[in-house]
């Protein structure tokens, strides 16, 4: 059996097409999600230096000046400084727990966004319960909450742990009923 080179190459070149195509609708695919993930970004950086002109103009006083034209970079400044702060333990708390909490505090938010449609052929988990599983997994942030302040051994950070947890439970309260009465209607 005598192949053709001709054949050959027209064999390769559809499956480096077809490989090209999967890579240009992955790439589609993920455009949204970045182009979204940026405006959001960007519009909390406008706000953050609106908020501190404003209120440096209230107060009479020079907002940011120093990093960027007008002070645009301070934010980036500010996350920039806080990503390269010492991390430092409680000496006579829990550090297990004093380090686990703020990660399960994260994790439980970060987790929350699987059952988030991206568009119609990007859903990272599609699954018949995704509100309920929402809810449940968002509400355990404040076990981090909780976590984080209790194991640092001092009264006063666990009052402000519990007052965190407090006001996070607060907020998740009428917006899990504002969403099961949304979701019950729609069963109907």
């Amino acid at each position: 059996m005598i192949i053709d080179t001709t054949e050959i190459q027209a064999i390769y070149s559809f499956s480096r097409l077809e490989s090209l195509k999967e890579v240009y609708r992955i790439i589609w695919t993920l455009v949204p999600i970045f182009t979204l993930v940026l405006g959001i970004t960007l519009g909390v950086l406008v706000i953050v230096w609106l908020e501190r002109e404003i209120s440096a103009g209230i107060q009479q006083r020079i907002g940011p000046e120093y990093a960027g034209p007008l002070g645009i970079f301070q934010a980036l400044a500010d996350g920039t400084k806080l990503l390269f702060k010492e991390n430092l333990l409680p000496s006579r708390g829990d550090t297990r727990l004093f380090s686990i909490g703020p990660a399960i505090a994260v994790i439980s938010i970060l987790l929350s966004y699987s059952v988030i449609p991206f568009s119609s052929r990007f859903i990272l988990a599609d699954l018949s319960i995704g509100v309920f599983l929402w809810i449940a997994v968002s509400s355990l942030a404040p076990v981090g909450l909780l976590m984080s302040g209790y194991g640092s051994n001092n009264k006063y950070s666990f009052l402000g742990g519990l007052r965190a947890a407090a006001q996070s439970i607060s907020y998740e309260i009428p917006l899990t009923l504002c969403v099961l009465s949304i979701s019950l209607r729609a069963i109907r």
